[in-house]
């Protein structure tokens, strides 16, 4: 009797032990594991997925093609077909290439998934819609290393009377007290610039900062919707470095010529300005030896001269009457206090100073509170016995004392 028969069940047959397998279960996992790895890496080396399956879009950017209209000759009859054309009169088929897109147009890159090609595909952007009379005039504009700034024509026009939109005024107005508002920072704040826009009356003056954003498009802007144009020069105040208005500000620590270089550079911003107004500049406006070149340079490219009242001890005045500069200086800063309350008392100055001296400049930034009392004020202003008119019809007739 063998051994194992004693450990067999009585009256059962013996079994037959099961076969070994020829791996244990982890080897068979990492085996696994590594016949994936291997799939994975000939994938990437053999299929052309440069974005390794991520989603893709594809945007067809082919040029249209457009049936070309077969040109009438001299003597060639043309008949009018009512139904479907001849099939034997095959169309010819050209490729019409796109037209440049419009200014403020964006683009962007599409890549294709499959072949990892780069497409630039070009948004085009709204039409402006500008009339004729909004273009800037070649004859006025000087190039220089910063871009085109203004200068005075050739026979004589000046940017101030060639940009100036003068309000024809009622008989009966024509010796009423003069009111000119000035409305600064457009450019910055996209919403504060299309809310002055849609808001303020013509005779309202904007002035643009030359740090802002799509100048040249606004500018125009507000030009074909005759609003007489500023550009906003940041000048040095007292506290400078502390309140800096900019990096091309003007200051008392640089020379003559670094300061005109400067002054170009601002300049070269966007077109169409009737003149420059001081942005800040207590400091500088104070000082003959730094303002004097500016002013000097203001006049010789045939602008006006707006002081924006920031300093008591300006000699602007004195520098325009005998250098005869177009110039004015506001009287009021209408949102110093920027509340509905102060704003309206700021107006009610302003409406004193004018019916005192018989014209009166105040100026205001183009926040939204501000904006919507100017434009509400405006409406009644003329009913009780002013004219409100562009910054022009007030610099003209300003004598320095």
């Amino acid at each position: 009797m063998a051994p194992d028969d004693l450990n067999a069940p009585l009256g059962q047959d013996k079994r037959k032990g099961l076969p070994k397998l020829p791996a244990a279960a982890p080897q068979i996992l990492a085996g696994a594991l590594g016949l994936f790895g291997i799939v994975v890496v000939a994938w990437a080396i053999f299929v052309n997925d440069p974005l390794g399956g991520e989603p893709t879009a594809v945007v067809a950017t082919g040029s249209p093609v457009i049936p070309q209209a077969k040109p009438a000759g001299d003597g060639e009859q043309h008949s009018r077909h009512d139904g479907p054309p001849s099939d034997q009169a095959p169309s010819t088929n050209v490729v019409i290439p796109a037209a440049a897109p419009p200014p403020g147009s964006k683009t962007i890159t599409i890549i294709d998934g499959s072949s990892g090609k780069h497409q630039d595909v070009v948004i085009p952007g709204k039409s402006s819609g500008l009339a004729p009379k909004a273009s800037v005039d070649q004859r006025l504009l000087e190039t220089t290393h910063h871009g085109a700034i203004p200068k005075i024509a050739p026979d004589g026009v000046r940017p101030f009377t060639l940009y100036a939109h003068p309000r024809k005024l009622p008989a009966d107005k024509t010796d009423a007290p003069r009111i000119a508002i000035i409305v600064g920072g457009l450019g910055i704040s996209a919403t504060g610039t299309a809310d002055a826009l849609a808001k303020l009356p013509t005779p309202v003056t904007l002035g643009f900062a030359p740090y802002g954003a799509d100048l040249d498009r606004l500018a125009e802007r507000a030009r074909a919707e005759n609003h007489e144009v500023l550009l906003q020069t940041p000048m040095e105040p007292f506290d400078y470095p502390d309140n800096d208005p900019g990096p091309q500000t003007l200051l008392t620590s640089l020379t003559p010529d670094q300061n005109i270089d400067r002054l170009h550079w601002q300049m070269s911003r966007f077109q169409g300005y009737v003149g420059i107004v001081s942005y800040m500049g207590a400091r500088f406006t104070a000082s003959e030896q730094s303002l004097a070149p500016v002013l000097r340079e203001t006049a010789k490219r045939g602008l006006i001269y707006v002081d924006d009242g920031a300093s008591p001890r300006s000699v602007a005045s004195q520098f325009a009457g005998s250098h005869n500069l177009p110039f004015a200086k506001a009287d009021v800063v209408i949102d110093a206090v920027p509340t509905p309350v102060e704003i309206d008392r700021a107006l009610a100055r302003l409406e004193m100073a004018a019916r005192d001296h018989g014209t009166a400049v105040g100026l205001a930034n183009a926040l939204p509170g501000t904006v919507t009392r100017i434009a509400e004020w405006a409406k009644k202003v003329e009913a009780r016995g002013f004219v409100l008119v562009p910054i022009t019809m007030v610099a003209v007739k300003e004598k320095s004392s």
